[in-house]
């Protein structure tokens, strides 16, 4: 039976949707993947083309809110800032939490140069998480 997993940011724009890309790309048929946000922001123009890099399509992806998903038994939830973990709602659910302060590449204040740098960064280091997460746990 596949395993449920929801990704938490503040806005489901950019942290969230990367790991939603790499963490469907690495369980394969073994997870269903959602994101969601405690607010919705729209998906991140620069998390799609940084993702797109690395081969993976997120264009299709929408920005939801977590209350869109209270009906579904998740057996994971990862919150991917601390803003989510503080404000996530409470889930009537058995899952496993994780947590991950990831810094947010779309606040990065610096050139376009540097912009597209600290994308990448911080792309590899969710990369590495849900990888490394997939591995652990699925």
């Amino acid at each position: 039976m596949k395993k449920k997993i929801l990704v938490l940011c503040t806005g489901n724009s950019c942290r969230s949707q990367i790991a939603h890309g790499y963490l469907a790309k690495f369980a394969g048929e073994k997870a269903e993947v959602y994101s969601a946000g405690v607010e919705t922001h729209g998906v991140n123009p620069k998390a799609i083309a940084t993702m797109q890099e690395d081969g993976i399509d997120i264009s299709g992806h929408t920005s939801n809110n977590v209350l869109e998903y209270e009906g579904i038994d998740f057996d994971f939830v990862i919150t991917v800032c601390d803003n989510a973990k503080e404000r996530c709602p409470y889930f009537p659910t058995n899952a496993k939490k994780f947590h991950y302060n990831f810094p947010d590449p779309a606040k990065f204040v610096g050139s376009e140069e540097d912009t597209k740098q600290e994308f990448t960064r911080v792309r590899e280091m969710i990369k590495t998480y849900c990888l490394e997460f997939v591995q652990t746990n699925l």
